[in-house]
């Protein structure tokens, strides 16, 4: 499975975006799908996951109510809706996928990583 992030931006504080993921190789529809992001200096954290029938979501604290995880399996295609950004949402964000039911919080649990998309969020 390839993986490839897109969407990324500069954004002023209070501004959304919309980051896609879109999976190449198989179809990733019993895959789950996750979102995780990335700042200079510090460790990859959890963002976002979904289940592979896109009923079922999960969302790091500091995300939850401002970012919507999504995917359309007949695309091929997870997307990362972000609203009320604040400067520090500002990172390289992260699409990933595992063939599990599970939709993890932990780096170590996916097997499939895109290139990393950079969003900006300026004050």
């Amino acid at each position: 499975v390839q993986l490839q992030a897109s969407g990324g931006g500069l954004v002023q504080a209070g501004g959304s975006l919309r980051l896609s993921c879109a999976a190449s190789g198989r179809t990733v529809s019993r895959y789950a799908m996750g979102w995780f992001r990335q700042a200079p200096g510090k460790e990859r954290d959890f963002v976002a996951a979904i289940d592979h029938y896109g009923t079922s979501t999960r969302y790091g604290n500091s995300v939850k109510g401002r970012f919507t995880i999504s995917r359309d399996n007949a695309k091929n295609t997870g997307y990362l809706q972000m609203n009320s950004l604040k400067p520090e949402d500002t990172s390289v964000y992260y699409c990933a996928a595992h063939y599990d039911l599970r939709i993890p919080p932990s780096v170590h649990d996916y097997d499939y990583w895109g290139q990393g998309t950079q969003v900006t969020v300026s004050s």
